[in-house]
């Protein structure tokens, strides 16, 4: 399956109804990639969590993605993994998980992302392109030039993430990005399928022209 349109990122500090319902309610919107990202549960919790969101994305048909862990990737048998900068090497991953497996990669420059393309990756992640109070690491913004100077040099899918909402999805996408990454404009709505709709429409309207 490609990699396109709106790719949904749980975060469970966020969202208002838990993150089970954030991707059903995605899901039903249209949604056709998930990654699932937690940072404060337990193994047993995360892999108990994983299982059962990765039995769900495989019933409708859509990529599940597990953030970091590549143990708990076999272990649910999700589609792929997607690795920060300071995670396990690229190759070592695709050595764990076989060549059938997606892996992509953040990246926060170009030279990062010729390199993740050099070691096999699958899609790279530019980040972060607007400002973002989900990763408060994340660092400077780098704006959608980030997206064009890739789109230009990398022949891979290109996601883009970082402060990504319905306001400015259009600039993105118009910039070269394949996908967008979407955290809080979703996890924070008190209607995450409206609000994953609006985004994805949004998303069609600019790929129509």
């Amino acid at each position: 399956m490609e990699i396109s349109g709106l790719y949904f990122v749980t975060d469970s500090r966020l969202s208002k109804q838990g993150i089970l319902q954030d991707v059903k309610k995605v899901i039903e919107a249209g949604c056709r990639i998930v990654q699932y990202r937690e940072k404060e549960k337990s193994l047993e919790e995360k892999t108990a969590e994983a299982k059962e969101l990765a039995v769900l994305c495989r019933g409708k048909g859509v990529l599940f993605i597990m953030n970091n862990d590549v143990e708990i990737a076999v272990a649910v048998e999700a589609d792929g993994v997607h690795l920060g900068q300071e995670d396990m090497p690229l190759e070592k991953a695709r050595e764990v998980l076989g060549e059938s497996k997606i892996i992509g990669i953040t990246v926060h420059n170009v030279k990062e992302a010729l390199e993740a393309e050099k070691h096999g990756a699958d899609y790279v992640s530019v980040s972060p392109i607007f400002h973002t109070d989900t990763k408060k690491d994340a660092g400077k913004p780098a704006g959608i030039e980030l997206i064009e100077e890739a789109k230009e040099r990398v022949k891979l899918p290109i996601v883009a993430i970082g402060g990504i909402n319905e306001g400015n999805v259009q600039e993105v996408i118009k910039a070269g990005a394949d996908s967008v990454a979407v955290i809080s404009a979703i996890a924070c709505s008190e209607n995450p399928k409206e609000a994953a709709q609006r985004i994805i429409r949004k998303i069609a309207k600019v790929k129509e022209n």
